[in-house]
């Protein structure tokens, strides 16, 4: 009997340690929205940019120009490359620094001078868009890029033969 009246009142006290410490452990945190939480959801203020605007009077001319460099040296680059390819077909064979040979470089590079008028009006067209670009003068650079993108495809394709000639030379 002294057992189970010692017993009882342990017992006792043993299971009231999870309530009491139950009741003595902080509340977690509440996932509701607090009051801080709403001040940032306001939308930003919208900046306004303008569109690019007509080209500038004194820079359609200069382009007007430049898309006539363009179609100049394109025409002459093309009167040139068919027999400028029958010389360096010529040269295939030839020893470096033969008369054949030389007469197919020299002609590469007859086809590399007729190209001049459009590299030289894709060199001052890149000029204009970087100027403006820094300068940020976005009136007129759709145009100005437009050209300027024609013209490099362009001369990309003129490399591209120019560099294919090349290869068929010995020596290169």
């Amino acid at each position: 009997m002294t057992r189970t009246a010692f017993l009882a009142p342990a017992m006792a006290a043993l299971l009231s340690l999870p309530v009491a410490a139950a009741a003595q452990k902080p509340a977690a945190p509440s996932l509701a929205k607090r009051a801080v939480e709403g001040r940032l959801n306001v939308a930003p203020t919208p900046v306004v940019v303008p569109p690019p605007g007509p080209l500038p009077a004194d820079l359609a001319g200069r382009l007007a120009r430049w898309e006539s460099d363009g179609v100049a040296g394109q025409q002459a680059f093309a009167a040139e490359r068919d027999a400028t390819a029958q010389l360096v077909g010529a040269a295939a064979g030839a020893q470096v620094a033969s008369e054949r040979w030389v007469v197919a470089e020299q002609a590469i590079s007859r086809l590399t001078a007729a190209r001049a008028p459009i590299t030289g009006a894709l060199a001052d067209i890149e000029r204009l868009y970087i100027e403006r670009s820094i300068d940020e003068a976005i009136d007129g650079l759709p145009d100005i890029y437009a050209l300027r993108d024609r013209l490099s495809e362009i001369v990309s394709g003129q490399d591209a033969v120019l560099q294919a000639l090349s290869a068929q030379l010995p020596g290169e």
